[in-house]
């Protein structure tokens, strides 16, 4: 059972984050600090603890090599690049030893890592496409970008993206589409969100329709699903699901804010957790309260500063990289 516990796909985030852990305590200024919060993160997940044996594997197959040039390959790259750069850096050491083919067919790894554009987490970036449409990309995102002749096809490989749609202009019209593993989302002169989420993707609409169409659709032929403005909806391979009224914050993010209405703080906890590194628990005791209020996701230290003046909760900090927050205690 634990080989083939072992063999199994892991996921790709998963994979991705090991891979920064691994890189980082490879620096020369790696502290305790940082190996406690890599040791949170293994033992926060089974998954986690995978990833990293995983890499752990491969990055044996180079322990002939001097120590100083096996550190030069994954020494954290400048605070701009540091996303991309460092996961390229691990990714193509392990390539040298063989490792690609098991990294790239079993999850997306490679593909996130080499994407056209991508963010670290806590980062948002605005970019404009060459036909004008301007994509935001969203904590640890990635996209690759497939323009040609017949279509203008944005790939989703990791995270959340906003699109705002430019006219076409070329003389024979080229359909705008985001690609995810789920299928396909159509802007029909629109702007609108992508995310992934849990073997879903999830459609929000802001202007104009999106068309919907499932990869796998459970009836051959099946015409797609529009979402109008102010709709939102997720999607499987094999059928769109649960459409929904938008709430007006749902693009928050894009400023930098998490817009709670009656959130429940798991859940609110869940999203800041996308903002920042390590591991961010929540007490089952308190995970149903509601919060009501507008918390920074450019400094979410801030923003549990303010959840626990709000709330009858208490944050425990063991290191900058594991927090938990739990019941206030009686004093």
């Amino acid at each position: 059972m634990s080989s083939q516990l072992d063999s199994a796909p892991i996921a790709p985030a998963a994979l991705q984050r090991a891979a920064e852990w691994m890189a980082r305590l490879w620096a020369e200024d790696a502290s305790a600090a940082d190996a406690d919060a890599c040791a949170a993160w293994r033992a926060a997940h089974p998954e986690h603890e995978r990833a990293w044996a995983r890499l752990q594997r491969f990055a044996r197959q180079f322990d002939t090599l001097p120590r100083d040039v096996a550190r030069s390959a994954l020494a954290p790259a400048p605070r701009h690049a540091a996303g991309r750069r460092r996961a390229l850096q691990l990714l193509g050491l392990i390539a040298a030893g063989g490792g690609t083919a098991l990294l790239a067919h079993e999850t997306d790894l490679w593909q996130s890592a080499a994407s056209d554009y991508r963010t670290s987490v806590g980062e948002t970036r605005t970019i404009v496409l060459a036909d004008g449409t301007q994509v935001v990309l969203d904590t640890a995102s990635a996209i690759d970008v497939r323009y040609g002749a017949g279509e203008r096809r944005i790939v989703l490989r990791a995270g959340a993206i906003l699109v705002t749609s430019a006219h076409e202009t070329a003389p024979v019209y080229r359909p705008l589409l985001v690609q995810t593993p789920q299928g396909t989302a159509t802007a029909l002169g629109t702007r609108f969100s992508v995310r992934l989420d849990d073997g879903e993707s999830r459609v929000a609409v802001f202007q104009g329709t999106v068309a919907l169409q499932p990869l796998q659709p459970m009836q051959d032929g099946a015409p797609s699903l529009h979402l109008q403005a102010g709709q939102q909806a997720g999607y499987t391979r094999l059928e769109v699901q649960d459409v929904t009224n938008l709430e007006n914050s749902a693009a928050a993010w894009t400023d930098g804010s998490l817009v709670a209405e009656r959130m429940r703080l798991d859940e609110l906890l869940a999203e800041l957790g996308r903002y920042r590194h390590g591991v961010l628990r929540c007490d089952e005791s308190i995970a149903s309260l509601r919060v009501t209020g507008v918390y920074s996701l450019r400094d979410t230290d801030r923003s549990l500063a303010n959840l626990a003046a709000s709330l009858p909760v208490q944050l425990v900090y063991r290191t900058r990289y594991w927090v938990s927050v739990g019941p206030r205690q009686a004093s």
